[in-house]
């Protein structure tokens, strides 16, 4: 448990307060300090629908305890919106927006989402390896959301280039990137939890795709992969719940690491 580091994907959500999650009245400016009490890390969603700013981020480093680490997803005009003649530009702005984590030593990795759109062609292929070389010298976790990455090839180039390949719960659904309990980076593997709501997620609509609630047995068995498949093969772990919706993923994070501790 000391090598893992367990959160939800963002922590800024005003529906935790209803919850229960934080305690009445908690303003979203004391919403980091509460969660750092509650869990080891985050996954920084804001940073994926704005370029990071370095005083921001050395404000939040400040809000937390030693120890702590934040997942910051890249910014979308790098993986959803990319300009084709000024994303290198961007990668520079985002370096330099995340230097306060590096340099406190709170960044645990970055997290590359790309969009179900994202197949695997030659010119998609060719854009992701120049990316990793941007962002070479940053620990990087990709997550795919399109099946036709699933390859042998792109898994060795990952453990070339010691880049994490996104371990994905979601529903078990054709046009998804399947659950693959594989690591293609010594350093770090890395789980992200987004529910099985099947229906949900076919609906488009964000509110109801992240609206599950993992069931005991569920979590039993994902404690089950982390201790015995994902854990061994990795220096240190991150699993991050997505399925935010009505609090349900502070509290399936907190049994999954009750979990965890009674088995150790």
């Amino acid at each position: 448990m000391d090598r893992l580091c367990a959160g939800t994907s963002g922590y800024s959500y005003a529906e935790w307060v209803d919850a229960g999650v934080y305690p009445a009245g908690t303003h979203a400016a004391d919403m980091l300090p509460a969660y750092a009490g509650m869990f080891k890390a985050t996954e920084l969603n804001y940073t994926w629908y704005q370029m990071p700013k370095a005083r921001s981020l050395e404000r939040m480093a400040a809000q937390v305890p030693e120890g702590f680490k934040f997942s910051v997803k890249l910014t979308r005009t790098m993986t959803h919106e990319v300009d084709k003649t000024g994303w290198i530009r961007e990668v520079l702005m985002f370096r330099q927006g995340i230097s306060p984590l590096e340099n406190t030593g709170c960044l645990l990795c970055i997290l590359v989402q790309l969009p179900p759109y994202f197949t695997r062609t030659p010119e998609r292929r060719f854009y992701l390896a120049a990316l990793l070389d941007e962002l070479s010298g940053l620990p990087v976790a990709v997550e795919f959301r399109h099946p036709s990455w699933v390859h042998d090839k792109v898994f060795y180039e990952f453990e070339r280039r010691a880049v994490t390949l996104v371990t994905v719960d979601g529903p078990g659904l054709p046009s998804l990137f399947p659950r693959l309990d594989i690591v293609t980076n010594r350093r770090l593997f890395y789980l992200r939890l987004h529910g099985r709501n099947s229906q949900g997620w076919r609906s488009g609509n964000m509110q109801k795709q992240f609206d599950y609630n993992y069931s005991e047995t569920e979590l039993k068995a994902l404690a089950g992969t982390i201790s015995n498949t994902l854990g061994p093969a990795a220096d240190t772990g991150a699993v991050f719940f997505n399925n935010h919706v009505r609090g349900q993923a502070p509290n399936n994070c907190r049994r999954l690491i009750d979990i965890l501790s009674a088995q150790s």
